[in-house]
């Protein structure tokens, strides 16, 4: 019903104009001409029946230029869009034709095919996220249950009962920090980060944060060496890259055998503060190396127990926002370095 109101409005907005066109055109013509009466009489109908034809081939050119060059287009678009709406984020809109006068739809049709392929790439992420979050968190739990199960029994001895009690306290602070992990990398990922930029020291910082592990690496028998330049400032977030130093040396301690070495460097090179932490623990192949930084991927099935895979996932993101490098070496069974660069001093860097 509307389309035909649509049609009916048109047409008359057509003949108006045309009328307006012929009367004037009319008007002009005889204030110039002396024309008899009679002859204008029998021009009339004759001219008011060729402005209505005139006006029906007008409005029929239209409404096929009108159904060819806008209505085809935002048809295809409109239907590309009901599914990708539904959640059909394959879906991708065909081109019109360069010749076809419709190029210009092209750069919305370009622009929508972009959103797909970025709604499907997060959609195939949230999807292995939530099945890898599920699947960390059976772990943990699973063991605790045992445990828990182990405890009823009144056969055991204090020693065993220590012993699962101790497992059950690992496999909780395990899940803990699971939870953690997932909120602060889903935060840096899905929230737009407004760091707190300042000068500070990140010689002095590093300390703090390899003397923060000395429980854990005097518990391992774990030799330090470290090699730490004096005053070597940056300007940073100081709390985000605390994050980044303690992911690295936790898991240089993590995968170091006891006995082990564990080093430390801070040094300082044109226009970079640069951090390399390295240990003689399991190392990886470059296999695994090319996908470290992914979330959840534990290369070395050995790291199961000890980790769950979100650590460096986390330390890439804040190295990308803080417009930082990181890169690592690696031998499998000879160890890891991981090294940091920082621009010093750039107020153009991510902090």
């Amino acid at each position: 019903m509307k389309k035909n109101l649509s049609g009916i409005y048109k047409f008359i907005v057509f003949f108006l104009l045309i009328s307006f066109v012929v009367s004037c055109s009319f008007f002009l013509f005889l204030h110039f001409m002396d024309i008899p009466t009679e002859k204008l009489k029998t021009a009339a109908p004759l001219t008011f029946g060729n402005v209505i034809f005139i006006t029906l081939i007008f409005w029929t050119l239209d409404t096929i230029r009108q159904k060819i060059y806008t209505e085809r287009p935002i048809r295809r678009i409109t239907k590309g869009l009901e599914k990708i709406t539904k959640g059909d984020f394959q879906t991708r809109i065909e081109p019109m034709p360069t010749v076809s006068g419709m190029a210009e739809y092209n750069e919305i049709i370009a622009h929508i095919n972009k959103m797909a392929q970025e709604l499907s790439g997060v959609e195939t992420l949230r999807t292995d996220f939530v099945s890898n979050v599920s699947h960390e968190m059976k772990t943990p739990l699973a063991v605790m249950r045992n445990y828990a199960a182990l405890l009823q029994n009144d056969a055991i001895t204090d020693q065993e009962r220590r012993e699962y009690a101790a497992a059950i306290d690992e496999s909780a602070r395990n899940l803990s920090a699971l939870v953690v992990n997932v909120l602060k990398l889903n935060k840096l990922e899905n929230q737009q980060i407004y760091p707190e930029v300042q000068i500070y020291s990140l010689s002095e910082q590093l300390c703090e944060c390899m003397l923060g592990f000395e429980s854990e690496w005097e518990q391992k028998q774990l030799e330090i060496e470290t090699e730490i330049a004096e005053d070597v400032t940056v300007q940073a977030d100081p709390e985000l890259l605390r994050l980044v130093w303690q992911n690295l040396i936790s898991n240089a301690v993590k995968f170091t055998e006891p006995g082990g070495t564990i080093g430390l460097t801070v040094r300082e090179e044109p226009g970079f503060a640069v951090v390399e932490i390295r240990d003689t623990g399991c190392g990886m192949d470059s296999s695994t190396g090319k996908h470290i930084f992914e979330k959840f991927y534990q290369g070395d099935t050995s790291h199961a127990s000890r980790g769950n895979g979100l650590g460096l996932a986390l330390v890439k993101r804040i190295i990308d926002i803080a417009n930082a490098e990181i890169s690592v070496e690696s031998e499998l069974g000879k160890g890891s370095v991981f090294t940091v660069r920082l621009r010093k001093g750039d107020e153009k860097n991510g902090f």
